[in-house]
């Protein structure tokens, strides 16, 4: 399940930022693993499951409170809340463009999205079913999710894995393409504005694109240690050390403080930064990734380039109109 793991190292120039095999736009669509096709009515079904917040415990957390399509794909909170007012200890990572990724979650512990989406709803903290058989006897007494289901998977029964094989789908469908440097790179020289080319070619510079490559600026899959240089004055403001990240699953200590690669897309949107949501502008975490990734000191006029840059990388988001979910007339849904 676990990625080769990556170092970063002092990175020679990229490149021109006109090269293509440096600088690549966003696909317009995600591909679908064999065992899952993509179809309008999983679409469908995925999106109410997605928006739906019978399942959780307590009727009240959906997909959509920690991952919200009407922003920048989270929630803008340091740590997510879950049923019952609960905290977790990490930021929520933005759903935008999470069909790109190789693994899912900040510690990288699910392989697909369709194991993504079984992880929360019955986590304690975050949506807090007791089993997904649970979550399956609510839906199955839901006659609009019957209908659904049937729609999405024929003569299957509702179930655990069509549920999040539906969600997956769904998710699939949300990419954001056609940003300014989308277009840039489409050969519209004109789409960024010449403070963002100099940021461009400012990451390209110091190597940022080692890590943070290809068209979702989330690297090749691989894991990566942060941070990797101690630095005690951002420690003791950003505590970054406190969680293990990918030896919190595979309990080895070499695995210490590594994390997947975030994507960059839409950046700008999903403050506040890193796995705790400690840092509160993209400023202050551009600061922080030059010195503890790179050891470079950075002027402001530095970050202000890359700032701008980054703030390029938001793209067009698909319209979302809300689903009708399935109702239970003149009864609760316990």
């Amino acid at each position: 399940m676990f990625k080769i793991r990556s170092l970063v190292t002092a990175i020679a120039l990229l490149g021109s930022i006109s090269a293509a095999s440096a600088w690549e736009a966003l696909p317009t669509t995600a591909p679908a693993p064999a065992g899952n096709p993509t179809t309008d009515a999983k679409i469908a079904l995925g999106k109410m499951l997605y928006h739906d917040p019978r399942l959780s415990s307590t009727g009240t957390v959906s997909c959509s409170s920690c991952h919200n399509t009407m922003l920048g794909g989270e929630d803008n909170r340091p740590n997510s809340m879950g049923v019952n007012g609960q905290t977790g200890g990490r930021s929520a990572p933005t759903v935008w463009n999470s069909a790109f990724n190789t693994v899912q979650f900040w510690d990288g512990r699910a392989d697909s999205l369709e194991a993504q989406a079984a992880g929360p709803v019955t986590n304690p903290i975050e949506m807090g079913m007791k089993s997904w058989d649970d979550v399956v006897a609510r839906l199955d007494k839901i006659e609009g999710y019957q209908r659904a289901f049937d729609a999405a998977f024929g003569t299957e029964p509702i179930s655990k894995d069509n549920a999040t094989r539906a969600i997956a789908a769904y998710e699939r469908t949300l990419i954001t393409p056609n940003s300014p440097y989308d277009k840039f790179v489409g050969g519209d020289k004109a789409a960024l504005t010449p403070q963002q080319v100099k940021g461009m070619e400012k990451v390209a510079e110091l190597g940022c694109t080692s890590c943070h490559s290809g068209p979702a600026f989330n690297g090749p899959g691989v894991f990566q240690k942060f941070p990797v240089i101690s630095n005690g004055f951002f420690e003791a403001q950003y505590h970054f050390n406190k969680d293990k990240g990918l030896a919190e699953v595979s309990k080895k200590a070499e695995d210490e403080h590594f994390w997947k690669v975030p994507t960059l897309r839409n950046i700008g949107l999903t403050a506040p930064y890193f796995h705790n949501g400690a840092v509160k502008n993209l400023d202050t975490a551009v600061q922080v990734m030059a010195k503890t990734q790179l050891n470079k000191d950075l002027s402001k006029e530095e970050i202000a380039d890359i700032v701008a840059f980054l703030n390029a990388l938001t793209g067009e988001f698909p319209e979302q109109k809300m689903p009708v979910l399935p109702g239970t007339p003149g009864s609760t849904f316990n």
